[in-house]
């Protein structure tokens, strides 16, 4: 078993595809003088081109991966009209009499090895869309060439060194049982195409296999565990083929339990949302008896173009997610960017250490347009639904009261263009900080609701980047500290009245079920995948005895005595 990184859930079992690389070399080709023009027309030709075959791939994959993570399509047409590009392409026409293709090669080249250099993986990321369009457009210069396309009638894992949305949209998405690439990351467009698809993916194996995967090739992606395993024997094939079955028989089963209301033994309520990046995961969550989103995560709306989307483009994503929800809520988290997340058109600033730098909330009252912009298209879309606001990495009720008064300019503003809008649109917070913990019955007067973010607030509260190596096993969400910040947030919530929720990754660990009933937390939002067994977990479970597990827990002072009696109270459950 190899690891490298999760990039989209589920496992597959299947014989390997391996997508040759393609690394166009072309000779230094110079025209004449006179020959220019013909030239310019062919490079004309081959962008008219490229933006039709672009606007017609876009068209026909949206009934497949929805309307929105289509658009990653917009920032391909993008690249042909960037003058930056075009003009470094025409200026080796002009100054250095090269031939179309070859001005277009070199660019690509540069541009690439530009991107290549940033410390920064988004923008990487970004290189592998300058290649994937620089190659259909030098597809229209040259004319076709062959590429090896995989088998038409038999079911295949896909593994190439990189993956561009362009290949992904020729695939048969029926005969894709997962794909595995050499490259890539979580924000990549080939990242969010596949979960959109709902297929297993694994990325960033480069230098971690001992022997390149060959075409024929059996073998086992886990897209969680960000695992693959190269011909196993026929002992682990049939121990996973067994996993694969039961885990879909397990699936059916839990499908029973999808409507039926999520209540305790001893009679309390227990509300499941989800965490969403688009409406297109709606349809399963829906189906899987979501109660509402409890984090629609709005950065992806930003991340994959060139330019701010505009307030009515935001409004129609908006309005269509509370539409499909009807009275449930819906609450959306503006803007979350910096850190981890680049947007192209932002020119963030780097820094040593973006975890603790300009990011979020910081971002949003620094860029006031920006942020009114996107509450502006909330205002108007929470007419349409049961929408609610939430701030991102809050530390201060400054903060807080600063947001709102760019909140009250936004309803000011939409007054006076005559745009509808609903007035008391309910605004919270994420806890996410220490300090937001610390103060949290100061900000609990400033707010309608709290939300968790058990991810970020465990990782500054213990100072451990869980995605460092060297550190990620002190990563530790039981630890005693944890559990103490967790209850300080949920006593402040309940002593002013407000409803609090857990939006992280520990919302969607059964096995914590015990520690949310005995909080008093009874929401949790979590990944659509998490829903059912989550569920089932709480049917099974006691209030009161998450109450005694808590009061016990918090006596502990070991992380390890805490799971240990947490294990315990949920194996009683279980059986």
């Amino acid at each position: 078993m190899v690891r490298g990184f999760g990039g989209a859930s589920g496992f597959a079992i299947g014989r390997a595809f391996v997508l040759p690389s393609l690394e166009l070399e072309l000779p230094d080709k110079l025209v004449d003088v006179a020959d220019l023009a013909v030239e310019f027309e062919k490079l004309y030709e081959g962008i008219r081109c490229s933006k039709s075959e672009i606007e017609n791939i876009k068209q026909d994959i949206s009934d497949l991966i929805g309307e929105e993570e289509s658009n990653i399509f917009n920032a391909h047409l993008a690249i042909l009209e960037d003058p930056i590009f075009m003009n470094e392409i025409q200026g080796l026409m002009q100054r250095h009499y090269k031939a179309a293709e070859v001005a277009v090669k070199e660019t690509i080249d540069k541009f690439v090895s530009m991107f290549d250099l940033l410390d920064d993986d988004y923008m990487k990321e970004r290189a592998a869309d300058i290649k994937d369009v620089g190659n259909r457009l030098l597809k229209h210069l040259l004319g076709e060439w062959e590429e090896a396309d995989p088998p038409a009638d038999t079911p295949y894992i896909l593994v190439a060194k990189e993956l561009s949305p362009s290949h992904l949209a020729r695939l048969d998405s029926a005969q894709v049982l997962g794909v595995v690439t050499m490259l890539g990351g979580t924000t990549s467009h080939a990242a969010i195409m596949l979960r959109a698809m709902g297929i297993p993916f694994v990325m960033g194996m480069e230098n971690r296999l001992p022997a390149a995967i060959q075409t024929g090739d059996i073998l086992i992606i886990d897209g969680d565990e960000g695992s693959v395993i190269v011909n196993p024997p026929q002992d682990i094939i049939r121990l996973y083929e067994e996993k694969q079955s039961r885990a879909a028989a397990n699936l059916e089963r839990l499908k029973q339990i999808a409507h039926v209301p999520t209540v305790t033994k001893d009679s309390v309520r227990m509300e499941l949302k989800v965490n969403i990046s688009s409406a297109k995961e709606l349809d399963m969550a829906l189906k899987y008896g979501a109660k509402g989103v409890g984090l629609f995560r709005t950065e992806f709306l930003y991340m994959d173009r060139v330019s701010l989307p505009l307030e009515d483009e935001q409004y129609e994503v908006y309005r269509e997610a509370a539409v499909k929800l009807g009275d449930r809520p819906l609450v959306i988290r503006t803007l979350d960017i910096g850190g981890d997340k680049s947007v192209n058109f932002m020119n963030l600033p780097q820094e040593d250490n973006p975890a603790l730098g300009y990011r979020a909330i910081r971002i949003l009252l620094d860029c006031r347009e920006l942020f009114k912009t996107q509450l502006k298209a909330i205002l108007r879309a929470a007419l349409h639904g049961n929408i609610r606001i939430m701030y991102p990495m809050i530390s201060s009720v400054d903060e807080v009261r600063q947001a709102n008064e760019i909140l009250e300019q936004a309803k000011r503003e939409l007054a006076q263009e005559g745009k509808p809008f609903k007035e008391n649109t309910p605004v919270g917070i994420m806890i996410e900080v220490p300090a937001a913990v610390v103060v949290a019955d100061l900000l609990a007067e400033e707010v309608q609701f709290f939300s968790i973010g058990t991810n970020d607030l465990i990782q500054y509260a213990l100072a451990v980047d869980r995605m460092n190596e060297t550190v990620s096993n002190l990563y530790d969400p039981y630890h005693p500290a944890v559990l103490r910040l967790l209850k300080q947030v949920a006593d402040a919530a309940r002593a002013q009245g407000i409803p609090v929720s857990v939006c992280g990754e520990l919302a969607g660990d059964p096995e914590a079920i015990p520690l949310w009933l005995g909080l008093g937390i009874h929401e949790l939002s979590m990944s659509v995948q998490c829903l059912l067994p989550v569920k089932e977990q709480v049917l099974q479970s006691d209030a009161q005895a998450g109450r005694s597990f808590l009061a016990e827990a918090l006596r502990l002072r070991r992380s390890s005595e805490i799971k240990e009696r947490l294990r315990a109270v949920s194996q009683t459950i279980s059986h």
